[in-house]
């Protein structure tokens, strides 16, 4: 291993770990009344960054609205919740909410002289934004359908209760090297992307205890990894102590903190590998942990759409698809309302969907009906519940392609020409390579760039990069750019021939993953550049 550098070179390398140190981020709510009475053009960029710890980002334009994301652990929100949050977006952020892959809630347009008011407003309600953004634990995901779900191990509620209790706030976990991220679920799906955190704990059952399997080091970005098995069991009274050991030998470790790219816990993994990592965690705890038996294994695929029965008898949940995953808060205090009358929760999906829980038997088809009324329906294309879109153009200051629209574009697109025969090509687009659409791991995965040519103006084309083979799953794999610089107005025809040329030349059984990792990056472009029924023999 390299040898650790000090802290004087830390904080004369990376700006952010001195500013961490010249005012801790969770202080800044103590002068944020001197903040707002000074107006947004007098504070400081470091106070701008500061305030990620409270989940802020600036809107785009920078010109004094920020994107608030608000905590959800496990996705899981009571009606007075969800209420709040579209009390909240209807008062602040004009009727406007999203989704996020995280099971988060997003907002924009918030401003400065907002946050007294939204932050009293989400305390009183228990919903937090600490730790929303910054570099901290994120916040703690899990399957959608905890505690309710007929097919899941055990329930994980209560130890993600006890993660998000512990760590949210926590200000010895809130000057991490990055932003963290932990998923902890007992889904037989494994619907929650294990493969994709820094962190994930799988419910699993050994020698007649229940506890759970460990990965570590899974995350995108630009360098996408996935997660790696440690070969441990950790039972469930034990989860929070190992969480914490690993999060300590990560945060104290000074090289670690050199540089912002190679900050995050995958890096560590790198280096130390996973029997390193064991023994790291092994030497904190200062006990061996018991040896994993068995890899816990999903059974399938699911995005918890639809109805389906829960264990607690007379009752069901059913999962509505958020097309785009936007909703306005209008929509949200209606669903609040209806909800409230079942004596049910609302849960939300990675693939920024919502769940309604709890609906008694002799009301699926009245409730399915009011949803479907206030713009939820389930007579849809499977594309408008897995396809995802990070925010993207025009709100975000990171995007350099447009993303929720463009999807849409490409869905219509779709529909249009293949009906529901490609239901199951699963399409994720993402504005910039920090991937909050999970580009990498979509069956065809759009990454906005820009085009080699400008405009007449001089002004930058939008333009896309196309990711192939990507997906989790027992046979979890990154994808790869197989076209680079598509043009935005020709996007959705390259995802047509792609499309078509899987449904001409699929094997039996054979998923669109399989079929391009069957066939060569030439020959896949060759298809989406129309030139497939020249190569359907180079294939076989």
């Amino acid at each position: 291993m390299p040898e650790a550098p000090s802290l004087d070179l830390v904080l004369r390398r990376n700006s952010i770990e001195r500013l961490k140190r010249e005012t801790f981020p969770l202080d800044v709510i103590d002068y944020l009344p001197d903040l707002i009475e000074r107006g947004y053009e007098a504070v400081s960029e470091d106070d701008i960054v500061r305030l990620q710890w409270y989940g802020l980002y600036h809107d785009k334009p920078k010109v004094g609205y920020f994107m608030m994301r608000i905590k959800v652990p496990s996705g899981i929100l009571r009606p007075a919740a969800l209420r709040t949050i579209g009390e909240l977006a209807v008062q602040y952020g004009r009727d406007y909410a999203e989704l996020s892959t995280r099971q988060n809630v997003q907002l924009h347009w918030i401003r400065l002289d907002h946050l007294p008011d939204v932050f009293a407003t989400l305390d009183k309600a228990g919903i937090s934004t600490l730790g929303g953004c910054g570099d901290t634990v994120r916040n703690i995901t899990g399957c959608p359908v905890a505690g309710i779900d007929a097919e899941e191990l055990f329930d994980a509620r209560p130890l993600i209760e006890e993660a998000a209790g512990f760590f949210y706030g926590n200000r010895e976990y809130s000057d991490l090297p990055r932003k963290h991220k932990i998923t902890i679920s007992t889904c037989a799906y494994q619907c929650n992307a294990p493969e994709l955190n820094c962190i994930t704990l799988i419910g699993t059952r050994q020698g007649g205890q229940f506890g759970y399997a460990l990965r570590l080091g899974g995350g995108l970005s630009a360098t996408p990894r996935i997660a790696r098995t440690i070969g441990v069991f950790i039972p469930c009274d034990e989860a929070l102590e190992v969480t914490r050991a690993i999060l300590d030998g990560w945060k104290e470790d000074l090289k670690y903190r050199l540089s912002r790219v190679k900050a995050r816990l995958k890096f560590m993994v790198d280096d130390y590998g996973p029997q390193g990592m064991r023994e790291l965690i092994e030497k904190r705890l200062g006990r061996r942990l018991i040896d994993l038996e068995e890899e816990p294994r999903p059974i399938g695929e699911t995005e918890h759409m639809g109805v389906h029965q829960q264990k607690q008898p007379g009752l069901s949940y059913v999962g509505f698809p958020v097309y785009l995953g936007q909703v306005t808060g209008q929509q949200m205090l209606r669903i609040a309302d209806l909800v409230e009358s079942l004596g049910g929760d609302v849960r939300l999906t990675r693939q920024q969907n919502f769940i309604v829980t709890g609906v008694p038997n002799d009301r699926l088809d009245e409730t399915i009906r009011a949803v479907d009324d206030i713009g939820f329906t389930l007579n849809v294309s499977r594309h408008h519940a897995s396809g995802i879109a990070c925010t993207g153009e025009p709100l975000c200051n990171y995007a350099v392609a447009e993303t929720k629209g463009k999807l849409d574009e490409i869905i219509q697109h779709v529909e249009q020409t293949f009906g529901r025969a490609a239901d199951d090509v699963r399409i994720h687009v993402d504005g910039c390579p920090h991937a909050c659409a999970h580009h990498w791991t979509g069956d065809i995965g759009l990454q906005g760039t820009t085009a080699r040519e400008r405009t007449a103006g001089g002004e930058k084309i939008q333009a896309y990069e196309i990711f192939l083979r990507g997906g989790l799953g027992p046979d979890a794999e990154i994808g790869k750019s197989v076209l680079r610089r598509v043009p935005s107005d020709q996007a959705k025809y390259y995802v047509e021939r792609l499309i078509r040329g899987y449904l001409e030349q699929r094997q039996e059984g054979e998923r669109f993953r399989d079929f391009c990792r069957r066939l060569s990056d030439e020959e896949l472009s060759a298809i989406a550049h129309g030139g497939e029924r020249e190569l359907v023999g180079a294939a076989d």
